[in-house]
């Protein structure tokens, strides 16, 4: 069993992305906007963000909270005269941050791979190109997506899907794991089921409501369903094996006339995720408090080995997945061809790393995703398996905040008393769904489902 480092003194509804960019007519791009903020000396630089999206914190919620862009951009004003200011727009989604971005009213904003597509294509249509420059967090194989459903109710598999509704939010990384996932299993999005197209929240209420069977949605929501005992995860994103990710973009007029303002930003943006990754519980708990998300939900998802991988490094597999998602975007008519290869620009990363940067690129690390978070502390206890994880929980069962467990197939962390178990001999095994637990028990014989409480039970 290990714990994580003690915390440091530190230094101070979707809208459809397509008709987002359809909306704004040419004249608005390439007239003064954020770009031509200030009057030289004084510079205003518009970050556009998207604080519950908390796989984008790095670049968003947590950077601002930490204060590390605003140090840099100071630092920066003693070096070149200028006095800065840094303007912060939240939004629900990638779409509206788009649509800022090319009007010249964005300067950087974060958004998910599939958002980031569309962005690349409005900016080249619109003649107010963009590039990404960064990435925020990833999950190598695409579980930061989840097709979640009502507890209780009957759908167990996506088959069971056929004829139902189901929200999503259509142009979103989300929709596209939906989409992806109802295809492997012979099922058409179109024709089978009844795709609702909504935000988050309106999605999230019509499941509450019993207005949709099932939601398609992207982090924290699924998680923070589950965790409240509104949802549970009929499929996980993770069975696709298809990386999925957030990322950083700027406005390429904006780079090529404040370069030193998009090196700052990179420079926080490490500093940020250098925070993250060295006080997990304390990050989780100001993102938490800046959003309103119960801190456990952001543990899920940005803790010591959560869903999510925080690194900025454009690494090779992200890019090529960004491709494949190419194809999906155009089959649902939003948007054209996309030039990946000239969309991503790593040039001021690397500049950032220095010598440093291959490495990092190549690295893929993740620590262990078996926790146990307990009331009253600020760090949390590590464990080699679910057995050992079990056993703690067992004893200290009055003071448990919060256990996560990777499921056995998938690797997807999710909340222990959320999770499906299976006996399988001697071993007790986590399953983030029915379905992954279903093939498990299918393939091994004398494997058999069981409660929470009776892993608990019979743990040794």
């Amino acid at each position: 069993m290990k714990r994580t480092l003690t915390k440091r003194t530190y230094q101070k509804s979707t809208i459809s992305l397509a008709a987002a960019g359809l909306l704004l007519p040419l004249g608005l791009t390439g007239c003064g906007g954020a770009a031509q903020a200030g009057d030289g000396k004084n510079v205003t630089v518009t970050i556009g963000y998207q604080s519950k999206t908390i796989n984008t914190v790095t670049a968003g919620t947590l950077l601002r909270s930490l204060g590390s862009f605003e140090r840099e951009l100071r630092a920066q004003g003693k070096r070149d005269g200028k006095t800065y200011k840094v303007v912060w727009q939240d939004y629900a989604t990638g779409a509206p941050i788009t649509a800022q971005m090319v009007a010249g009213k964005i300067d950087i904003g974060s958004m998910g791979d599939f958002p980031l597509l569309i962005n690349a294509a409005r900016g080249k249509q619109l003649r107010a190109p963009t590039r990404l420059i960064a990435v925020t967090g990833y999950n190598l194989r695409g579980a930061l997506n989840t097709i979640v459903t009502k507890p209780g109710s009957r759908l167990h598999s996506l088959a069971d899907l056929r004829g139902k509704k189901v929200s999503s939010s259509v142009g979103s990384a989300s929709d596209g794991t939906l989409v992806r996932a109802l295809q492997r299993a012979g099922i058409d999005p179109e024709r089978d089921v009844h795709k609702l197209n909504q935000q988050p929240a309106v999605g999230a209420s019509a499941l509450q409501s019993g207005s949709v069977d099932a939601l398609s949605q992207f982090v924290a929501w699924p998680g923070l369903l589950a965790f409240q005992g509104k949802a549970r995860a009929l499929y996980d994103g993770g069975a696709l094996k298809l990386p999925t990710f957030h990322g950083v973009t700027v406005a390429e007029r904006f780079a090529g006339q404040r370069p030193a303002v998009v090196k700052a930003f990179l420079a926080a943006q490490r500093d940020a995720t250098r925070y993250l990754q060295a006080h997990p519980v304390d990050a989780a708990q100001r993102v938490a408090k800046a959003t309103g998300l119960p801190p456990e939900v952001v543990y899920l998802y940005n803790g010591a080995g959560g869903i999510a991988t925080f690194d900025p490094t454009l690494k090779p597999r992200l890019i090529a997945a960004l491709k494949k998602d190419v194809a999906v975007l155009r089959a649902a008519k939003l948007t054209g061809p996309v030039d990946v290869d000239s969309f991503v620009n790593d040039r001021y990363l690397k500049a950032s790393y220095g010598s440093g940067y291959a490495k990092a690129r190549r690295s893929t690390a993740h620590p262990s995703a078996d926790e146990v978070w307990l009331r009253g502390e600020d760090r949390t206890h590590s464990f080699r398996d679910p057995a050992a994880l079990l056993r703690f929980v067992r004893a200290h069962r009055e003071t448990v905040r919060a256990a996560y467990v990777a499921d056995a197939t998938t690797g997807t962390r999710w909340f222990a008393d959320k999770a499906l178990w299976v006996r399988d001999g001697a071993r007790l095994l986590p399953f983030a769904t029915q379905a992954t637990a279903d093939a498990w028990v299918r393939g091994h014989d004398g494997a058999r489902t069981l409660g929470y409480a009776d892993a608990l039970k019979q743990v040794r």
